[in-house]
């Protein structure tokens, strides 16, 4: 990350701007808008499409022309102006238009990030590195940011993200000037995933979708499972998640310099297996200390995924901008999996308990659809 510090204070930047926006959009229709749960639910899964979308089609634009500078750019021109919409919005109906036209383009900013990393040539400490400042901005962006909502109100965040971003494009514009002219000899990503075959990198990344369905379960539904199955006070589910965003930092580092020179695939599969360790944990666990011990593997586990599992598809898919999309609309699809995962789970008796077991068969699940994409690669 020495070598590459413009891209890590970017990384906070565009941490801090999820951070600050995507856990707070639910509330931000309610206040604003007046919109009622089923319509949050809608507007969120018509932007969750958009987002997919976009994730193609802009790093597909960004690999023919061996730039991704120019769409962080973008990406942070529409930031801004998606604030700027949501501000004045009046009804509901406008702020969905904002969010598809401009919030689904926005969202490729983070992505892009990681290509243009690896486009300079940057190592795997370098990408688990900047991985690890997303977490960090993840740790202190929802409480900052419910800081300014209680505070200031719903419409302050806004002016607050479009702060970060205006800042994010001032950084990127010193990127765009300063960088180097030289041109990388990448494959594009017809030609590089014809060289390991589509079937399994496909395998691949449908076990990234359901392992980050897994995750987007668990961070949603933590609080009702301590509330109501173990009987504890809400404060228990907070620490679960912070402990949890405290330790992805470190084993991100880590992982980064153990992966040195040695294959990621391995760790990956490690991050794969501790998903289903940590879901089994959860069904049988029975005190407050037993969960948070069991954020021990869990952390492992998104932080192997993330981190290692990132920087594996960009070697399986040599095309910086289509990889880093790719990989990032496996956790786009999960977000949209996790509700039909919370509706099957929650109906049997077990009640919310038994959304883990969903979550568990789905990882078990993940991990075979891993070992096979592995194993093809292998003898491809």
């Amino acid at each position: 990350m020495r070598r590459h510090p413009d891209l890590a204070g970017s990384a906070l930047l565009w941490g801090l701007q999820f951070a600050f926006l995507a856990p707070a959009l639910t509330l931000l229709l309610v206040t604003l808008y007046d919109a009622s749960m089923s319509e949050v639910g809608w507007v969120i899964a018509c932007y969750q499409g958009a987002g997919f979308v976009a994730q193609l089609v802009i790093p597909a634009w960004a690999d023919r022309r061996r730039d991704y500078l120019l769409p962080m750019l973008a990406a942070g021109l529409f930031t801004i102006a998606l604030a700027i919409a949501l501000w004045f919005a009046t009804s509901l109906s406008m702020a969905l238009v904002a969010l598809l036209l401009l919030g689904a383009p926005a969202g490729v900013g983070g992505s892009m990030l990681f290509a243009e990393l690896k486009h300079q040539g940057a190592g795997l400490q370098d990408v688990t590195s900047v991985r690890a400042v997303f977490s960090f901005a993840w740790i202190i962006g929802p409480p900052v940011a419910t800081l300014v909502i209680g505070s200031l109100g719903s419409r302050a965040l806004l002016v607050a993200v479009a702060i970060i971003a205006l800042v994010n494009l001032g950084l990127t514009v010193h990127m765009m000037r300063a960088r180097s002219r030289r041109t990388l000899d990448e494959p594009v990503l017809a030609e590089a995933t014809a060289a390991v075959g589509k079937v399994p990198v496909g395998l691949a990344l449908l076990s990234f979708v359901l392992t980050g369905a897994t995750n987007a379960v668990a961070v949603a539904v933590i609080t009702l499972f301590v509330t109501e199955h173990l009987g504890l006070a809400p404060l228990w589910a907070g620490l679960c998640l912070g402990l949890c965003a405290l330790l992805e930092i470190p084993v991100l580092v880590l992982s980064g310099r153990l992966a040195i020179n040695r294959p990621k695939f391995p760790l990956v599969v490690v991050g794969s297996a501790l998903a289903l360790l940590y879901y089994l944990g959860l069904l049988v666990v029975d005190s407050p200390w037993m969960l948070l011990l069991l954020q021990v593997p869990n952390a492992v586990f998104i932080a192997l995924i993330e981190g290692l599992g990132l920087a594996w598809v960009q070697e399986i898919i040599a095309a910086p901008g289509m990889a880093s999309g790719m990989f990032m609309n496996t956790r786009r699809v999960g977000s949209v999996l996790s509700g039909v995962v919370i509706s099957l789970g929650s109906a049997g008796a077990a009640g919310v308990a038994g959304v883990f077991v969903v979550c568990a068969v789905l990882a078990a699940v993940a991990l075979v659809l891993l070992l096979v994409a592995g194993r093809m690669l292998r003898t491809a």
